[in-house]
């Protein structure tokens, strides 16, 4: 199992629709993350501060991304997310949540 953590900002006047949108998430999206090994999928807010948590079962992530990538409904959805987020200025090239390192787990 492989752990990812990311962060993006949340446009101020986009907060609502944002949370809005969250709290009935596509169920095909939902399928899709659990098909390619997308558990425990958290999405935190601190200010105007976006933090996510996953854990991949699977053997290849960057396979798995662009499965969800080519699937439909994940498309729509970001339709509708991505206006509500600006990437961090850290962000790499092509990045729009910037990937976090870990720096410590307990177990």
């Amino acid at each position: 199992m492989q752990r990812f953590a990311a962060v993006i900002q949340v446009k101020p006047e986009m907060l609502e629709t944002y949370l809005e949108l969250h709290q009935n998430p596509h169920p095909e999206v939902l399928k899709t993350l659990h098909r390619v090994g997308v558990r425990n999928y958290s999405i935190f807010l601190h200010a105007h501060l976006l933090f996510s948590y996953l854990e991949f079962l699977g053997d290849d992530w960057e396979a798995a991304q662009q499965e969800i990538a080519r699937d439909p409904a994940t498309q729509l959805w970001w339709t509708l997310t991505d206006p509500c987020q600006t990437p961090l200025e850290t962000a790499k090239p092509g990045e729009r949540w910037a990937a976090m390192p870990s720096v410590f787990l307990m177990e």
